[in-house]
């Protein structure tokens, strides 16, 4: 089995794979300040809790935004699992041909989005839409060429800074609004957030099939956990929302 492990700003997103089969998934609060015996203890009983013996995990990927947290959790893959983990960083093979200026900074979760999606859509051109902490946006070419992308301030990020740097706004639930115009201030803010993301994933992935493609089929693509939010207006071709796991393990298996 192979324990895949995509640690971003807010959360550590888990899965385990028995062959090609996605057999758990987990979510852990990620904090720069866990040490090695804490992760590798989580990571065992959240293991032995879904009937997984730690023993069946045979490799283990991780991709990481936050550089802080990878020494811990590659000390606690040593430890506790007795495995050397396979960290999806620059000079990977990804198959992937990367058109960034300076190809280090594309972040490693966007890197195994895009692996799991031109797998998944052989010769197609992609637009790859991830909400996490930020909403990243990912253009790929049909010849596997990753153009580049575009990050926004996520769903809770925007929450965040307008309770933070506002005397009266409160913190509200992020969900999917009954009607376009809110009767409260809570309401508004909800319909704020959820109205301005869904415009600009509309607006953007337009422009960028205009711009980029020529107007040509495009697969648009979503993943990430507030991805699940803007399902009913069928505006992604697919929906995926455990393609970063599903990218590393295979990244994992090119090297």
């Amino acid at each position: 089995m192979i324990l895949a492990l995509d640690v971003g700003n807010s959360q550590i997103y888990g899965g385990v794979f028995d062959q090609d089969e996605l057999k758990l998934q987990f979510r852990k609060t990620s904090k720069n300040g866990n040490s090695s015996d804490e992760f590798g203890v989580f990571l065992r009983t959240v293991l032995r809790e879904n009937y997984i013996e730690p023993k069946q995990i045979e490799k283990i990927g991780i991709c990481s935004v936050v550089p802080d947290v990878i020494h811990s959790i590659r000390g606690a893959c040593t430890k506790y699992f007795d495995l050397n983990p396979f960290i999806l960083q620059a000079g990977v093979k990804t198959g992937l041909k990367i058109k960034y200026r300076n190809p280090l900074e594309v972040g490693a979760d966007r890197i195994a989005n895009s692996v799991a999606a031109v797998e998944l859509f052989p010769q197609k051109n992609l637009i790859i839409v991830d909400y996490g902490t930020a909403t990243t946006f990912c253009v790929v070419s049909a010849e596997k060429e990753y153009l580049g992308g575009l990050i926004l301030p996520g769903f809770r990020i925007s929450m965040e800074a307008l309770e933070s740097r506002t005397a009266k706004l409160p913190a509200v639930e992020i969900i999917k609004p009954l009607e376009l115009v809110g009767r409260s201030t809570v309401e508004s803010i909800q319909n704020g957030l959820y109205y301005s993301n869904l415009h600009a994933l509309r607006g953007i992935s337009e422009e960028i099939k205009r711009t980029y493609f020529n107007g040509q089929n495009t697969v648009l693509i979503g993943t990430g956990g507030f991805s699940r939010l803007l399902e009913s207006e069928k505006v992604f071709d697919h929906l995926i929302p455990d393609l970063v796991l599903r990218g590393l393990k295979q990244t994992l298996e090119m090297n």
